[in-house]
């Protein structure tokens, strides 16, 4: 009798280069608004209660929409060792950057409230902000390398220096990812807060929202022209559809509808961007004989089918606690909801910290 992988071995490498995508889709549409909003902690907030503010939008989130990120990781070394292999070492240096701004942003916003005072908050600000940014940045030159491709020789070792990943190629994904993070915030905050933030919010991203998916329609139709099918192209059709009907809601203010909408936007293309370079996993920019493909990158079907077992018995209890937290935490954010600020830690460590003997005074409120 066939056991439960074998009989799904047939299709399963591409079922799970689907899978490594929907990944990839779902961390950049939950990640990329927290990624965009701790991008405009310097950007947007005016003062230190609209920090506060654009911080508690993501606070309850923000961590949960990363573990899409270690899934995707995940599921590529484990369905297509080869492509986790060749990728990561190809590109250990922006995937090392990745990591530090990843965890100095995870710390900045631990930290951060722990004592009241201008100087410490404003440092954690920018780690904030400048780990976002370069997080964002770094994801998305991986992504559009992974589609454009690396100097990979025969053995799917990459050719060149340290250096030999940074093409335009890299800055384009980057530029993709960290326009799309910052519009996809604005729309989150707008869906998200009340008061003047939503107001110029909502007024932000009616007037950036063109200029900050333009790298990403640049991705995609570049792809699209090099390795593009009747499907892939229909996907980014579609995308660009989503894109017009975006700009007509976000200007009529429904807000609902414009994220929902945005969500529409980023599946469509990057599922036109994976479909069109699909058999391919990792493109040889040496010689196409090296690239990485669906079949030869893949593990075994007995892994394969294993991993689909548990994937189905465990991506629908993921979804459904995420859900759930999101629904948990939906109601809007203002400024007049943020308690005052005050040290959680003892007062010999904020004297070490700030090198004052107390709190920091708040500015005086001008007349």
């Amino acid at each position: 009798m066939e056991t439960l992988p074998t009989a799904l071995s047939t299709p399963l490498p591409t079922v799970w280069f689907c899978a490594v995508a929907v990944l990839w889709i779902g961390y950049l549409f939950l990640e990329g608004f927290d990624l965009g909003v701790g991008m405009l902690m310097k950007l947007f907030a005016r003062d230190e209660a609209e920090r506060r503010v654009l911080l508690n939008t993501v606070g309850p989130v923000w961590d949960g929409n990363e573990v899409w990120l270690l899934t995707a990781g995940g599921a590529t070394f484990a369905a297509f060792p080869r492509w986790y292999a060749s990728l990561f070492s190809g590109l250990y240096l922006p995937l090392t950057l990745a990591l530090v701004a990843l965890i100095f942003r995870a710390v900045a916003f631990e930290y951060r409230g722990k004592i009241a005072s201008a100087r410490w908050t404003a440092a954690w600000d920018w780690a904030i902000g400048l780990g976002s940014f370069l997080a964002a940045f770094c994801v998305g030159a991986m992504l559009a390398l992974t589609t454009t491709g690396l100097p990979l020789d025969a053995n799917g070792d990459r050719v060149g220096g340290p250096f030999a990943w940074f093409t335009w190629y890299a800055v384009l994904g980057g530029l993709a990812v960290v326009g799309f993070a910052l519009v996809h915030a604005l729309a989150f905050l707008a869906l998200k807060t009340d008061g003047d933030v939503r107001v110029r919010a909502h007024r932000a991203f009616r007037r950036w929202m063109p200029l900050g998916i333009l790298p990403l329609v640049v991705w995609a139709v570049d792809i699209q022209l090099r390795n593009g099918k009747w499907w892939s192209w229909t996907l980014t059709a579609l995308a660009a559809l989503a894109a017009l009907v975006l700009w007509q809601l976000a200007r009529r203010g429904s807000e609902g509808r414009a994220f929902l909408l945005m969500a529409a936007f980023l599946s469509s293309g990057a599922a036109g961007i994976f479909s069109a370079v699909y058999p391919v996993v990792l493109p040889s920019t040496l010689d196409p004989a090296n690239s990485l493909t669906v079949g030869t990158a893949s593990s075994s079907s007995y892994t394969l089918g294993l991993m689909t077992v548990v994937a189905l018995i465990g991506l629908p209890l993921v979804l459904a606690y995420q859900s759930w937290t999101y629904w948990v935490f939906r109601r809007r954010i203002t400024v007049g909801s943020i308690p005052t600020a005050h040290n959680v830690v003892p007062a010999f460590l904020t004297r070490l910290v700030t090198g004052s003997h107390g709190a920091e005074r708040a500015p005086a409120k001008e007349a």
